[in-house]
């Protein structure tokens, strides 16, 4: 099997150099590349075909997390693994550009050969404490996504009525608007999600999930 191909880019040789150093010490790595901006970190992986960039942020220029977009988009068979001394939510910027994995600069050296090894197996990898932020993220509860972005907050509500089967009168009264205002509101709703129809406005708000019924409340026998 032939090594992982390795381009290490870092503004500082000193840390370039103790990377080298470690890699050289696994026979199934090699550098192939080194970099110190995040421009020339992008033209050798455009050039050398690498399989992973340890790619560092804060660089001269071009910065590691743009470095990532750039080479996540054009050599998505290179696998970014972030290595810096930042502790923080950059974690979140650099997976949002396509990064696999996230290092914080000090780890041990078996850690980061280890971790070389599962973003080269298309594998996603981080350091204790950026995996801790991480879940902490994911596991708190999410906002609901706002369905139909492009009505008013008005609109939106008239449209959960006509969901629920509430005709223009009956919305008019429940809202304590007259019933040409409602109308007029009816006919942007259509306009903005492009319906021809009520019933293919209440298809499509029943499937954002407004306007569905509640479920019918069991009733007890009296024998029960």
């Amino acid at each position: 099997m032939p090594p992982i191909r390795i381009i290490i880019a870092d503004d500082h040789p000193v840390f370039r150099y103790g990377l080298k150093a470690l890699i050289a010490t696994d026979p199934e790595m090699e550098v192939v590349g080194e970099a110190e901006t995040g421009q020339e970190a992008v033209k050798l992986a455009a050039e050398l075909a690498p399989d992973v960039v340890l790619m560092d942020i804060n660089m001269p220029g071009l910065n590691g997390i743009e470095a990532t977009r750039q080479i996540a988009a054009t050599n998505p068979g290179a696998g970014v693994l972030i290595v810096s001394m930042l502790d923080d939510d950059t974690v979140f910027a650099a997976m949002r550009a396509g990064a696999r994995g996230y290092l914080v600069k000090g780890a041990e050296g078996d850690t980061t050969l280890q971790a070389i090894h599962i973003v080269a197996g298309g594998g996603t990898i981080f350091s204790p404490g950026i995996a801790e932020r991480v879940i902490d993220y994911f596991s708190r509860e999410q906002p609901a996504p706002n369905p139909f972005p492009e009505l008013t907050g008005r609109e939106r509500q008239i449209l959960s009525l006509i969901a629920q089967g509430l005709t223009n009168a009956a919305i008019a009264e429940r809202l304590t608007l007259s019933p040409k205002t409602v109308r007029n509101h009816v006919s942007e709703i259509y306009g903005k999600l492009q319906v021809a129809s009520r019933g293919e406005a209440i298809a499509k708000a029943r499937d954002a999930g407004l306007g569905k019924p509640s479920p019918p409340k069991t009733r007890l026998n009296d024998d029960d």
